[in-house]
């Protein structure tokens, strides 16, 4: 049993017999009640249906007991995700629906993990951080500092991240795969 307050993008638990898998979690307090709230969206992992439910953030829930194997992440063909088992090396398949939209993160080489229940591949999990090269932002200007201001880059994988003015085009920086978040400049 786990509380509210500790489900985050990733999670499987159980809630009246049906295995759910949270896509996304945010905590909250409604101004003039009680306790705080945790606003959820779930998946499904039978039918796939997925739908947002809001729990008291005291509430304990059960979690669903899953499988983790790590896998090389291989390629995409635009349709599916291709892995290959790092022990077996056998290869397996996920379709991008069921990524969770952690597809953004994923980069042909590198390790991630996948989740499965019951043999069924559920989804995957990526590094808490990962290290990508920008590849479209505006251009740095001269006297851009750590402290100005910011700008959206697309980095590889195609994610968009709010960086600092001072980084360009080519620059490698680190970003936080659970919020999305520009932590720090790699290199240049």
């Amino acid at each position: 049993m786990i509380s509210a307050n500790d489900l985050r993008p990733g999670r499987t638990i159980d809630l009246n017999g049906r295995v759910l898998q949270v896509l996304s979690a945010e905590n909250f307090q409604p101004v003039g009640r009680g306790g705080g709230l945790v606003r959820t969206k779930l998946k499904d992992v039978a039918g796939g249906g997925v739908f947002e439910k809001t729990f008291r953030s005291d509430e304990k829930i059960e979690t669903a007991h899953v499988q983790r194997r790590e896998h090389q992440y291989l390629y995409n063909d635009g349709e599916y995700y291709y892995f290959m088992d790092n022990e077996s090396y056998e290869q397996v398949q996920l379709a991008k629906g069921d990524l969770g939209g952690q597809d953004v993160w994923l980069k042909e080489g590198e390790t991630v993990t996948l989740v499965s229940y019951e043999g069924q591949l559920i989804g995957v999990e990526v590094a808490n951080t990962v290290d990508r090269r920008v590849v479209k932002t505006d251009p740095g200007v001269k006297g851009d500092t750590a402290t100005g201001g910011e700008k959206p880059a697309v980095i590889e994988g195609g994610a968009t991240v709010t960086v600092p003015l001072f980084v360009n085009v080519g620059d490698v920086v680190r970003v936080d795969t659970r919020s999305g978040d520009y932590v720090e400049r790699v290199s240049s």
